[in-house]
């Protein structure tokens, strides 16, 4: 009998491994959009939201065809409370879901390419969001003109207004009820959420572009309009900065972003109640290498979490992409290796969800993600109350699980492109490195 469990178990690991490789594969070809949505992309939907189902209770909010936002999924989850099968059939909503819905429609123009501020982890009965930054008066008008005149426009038509400048002062002044409107509908959705706080990775108080400013930001927004919120400015570098990291053969030990460049110009700002109890000092923020910078970031963003019983976090960038789902699914598997959250999905099935539902598109901070685990297995990470002589004993091993897992599934799909030759000439020290701790051997070339 134990032979036969254990044959069963090695295939259902198999099959398990097999869809996070074909899951990858899928990502890596091609882009999601919800309204250009392949039979395989409905499969990985709906793997999403059963994945999902094993822990929570949940209602949907709708964007069908991405009526609200082109890249964000076709059925968002909005997680109400943890459950059980035996309590799932006397279900009762903690909010009005088409209030919600209400909201989220009337939102989505606040914020750069109607990336909404969106739920997607529930901690402690407190909602983590996702979105990208304000949006700009450029895109602003651009977007309200054309829904207003074709009702129910698409996404994708100004998904690179970001890039057209803002008017002059006078006529900004002219159209600020229109900014009162749309940020007004954004606040009213943070507030809906109970999110009181929002940790903004740009490196800039608002995009430039040919000199012009083209996006904002909360922690700028003249009107004081987000005086309510608790705002953090956590400045972390973009998906150029991470060239770097691949140029160094994904080694971010030592890599160090160079802050006097021109654009960054918005500085490390935590408020003191946050900074007492964490033993860092962020005023060595500037000469922090990726490996540190991320590190701390991620205490402070668990400790934000942990300390207020109530109120909720929201994370972004410019555009909600890179930066974003790094910190979000840090947050995710850091949580559940506490098994805080998603207390049932073994590491195959987090490594799923997380993949699928909290990444969007391929960067190169897609893999520092996944690889970055082995730096925040220790306790000190943990949001576990601990008493003196206890500890998290299995930590490391569910995190180490999904990165092994992980890379194996990258490594024979997308694979490691080396920037320099190992000297053995062979494949890059990285992945020479994984293929000695797991005992794969590199069959790919390394290009």
């Amino acid at each position: 009998v134990r032979i036969e469990q254990k044959a069963g178990d090695g295939s259902i690991m198999a099959s398990r491994s097999e869809e996070i490789t074909e899951l990858i594969d899928v990502f890596s070809k091609s882009q999601y959009r919800a309204r250009e949505v392949t039979q395989s992309v409905e499969r990985i939907e709906e793997r999403c939201l059963e994945l999902f189902d094993r822990d929570y209770k949940y209602s949907i909010i709708h964007n069908t065809n991405g009526d609200v936002c082109g890249h964000y999924p076709r059925k968002i989850v909005f997680l109400e409370y943890e459950s059980s099968d035996n309590n799932k059939e006397s279900f009762e909503s903690t909010v009005q879901i088409s209030k919600l819905q209400d909201l989220v429609n009337r939102s989505k123009m606040a914020r750069c390419r109607g990336r909404f501020v969106c739920p997607v982890i529930l901690y402690n009965g407190k909602h983590v969001c996702r979105s990208s930054t304000l949006a700009g008066w450029g895109e602003l008008y651009g977007r309200t003109g054309y829904n207003y005149i074709f009702s129910g426009g698409s996404d994708d038509t100004f998904g690179d207004a970001e890039e057209v400048p803002e008017a002059d002062c006078a006529v900004r002044n002219n159209d600020s009820q229109l900014f009162d409107k749309v940020r007004g509908s954004d606040i009213k959705l943070l507030k809906y959420l109970s999110v009181c706080y929002i940790c903004d990775l740009m490196v800039e108080n608002k995009k430039v572009k040919f000199g012009l400013n083209v996006t904002s930001s909360e922690k700028v927004d003249k009107a004081h309009r987000y005086a309510d919120f608790t705002l953090l400015s956590v400045p972390y570098p973009g998906c150029e900065f991470f060239r770097e990291y691949k140029d160094r053969d994904y080694t971010a030990e030592g890599l160090v972003f160079n802050w006097n460049q021109d654009y960054v110009d918005a500085p490390l700002t935590i408020p003191d109640f946050f900074t007492r109890n964490l033993n860092i000092n962020w005023s060595e923020y500037q000469s922090w290498d990726l490996v540190q910078q991320t590190q701390n970031y991620l205490k402070l963003l668990l400790h934000i979490i942990n300390s207020d019983d109530e109120n909720g976090l929201l994370v972004h960038c410019i555009s909600g992409w890179d930066r974003t789902p790094l910190f979000v699914s840090l947050l995710r598997l850091s949580l559940w290796a506490d098994r805080a959250i998603h207390a049932s999905l073994e590491p195959s099935e987090i490594l799923y969800l997380t993949i699928a539902y909290d990444w969007f598109l391929f960067g190169l901070i897609f893999f520092f993600c996944f690889n970055f685990l082995k730096h925040i297995v220790c306790d000190t990470f943990s949001v576990i109350k601990k008493q003196r002589c206890t500890f998290v004993p299995d930590r490391q091993v569910r995190l180490e699980a999904v990165r092994e897992l992980f890379l194996a599934a990258y490594s024979s799909t997308v694979g490691l492109k080396s920037s320099s030759p190992s000297p053995s000439g062979a494949i890059s020290g990285l992945l020479e490195q994984f293929a000695r701790g797991v005992g794969l051997r590199g069959t790919n070339a390394i290009i």
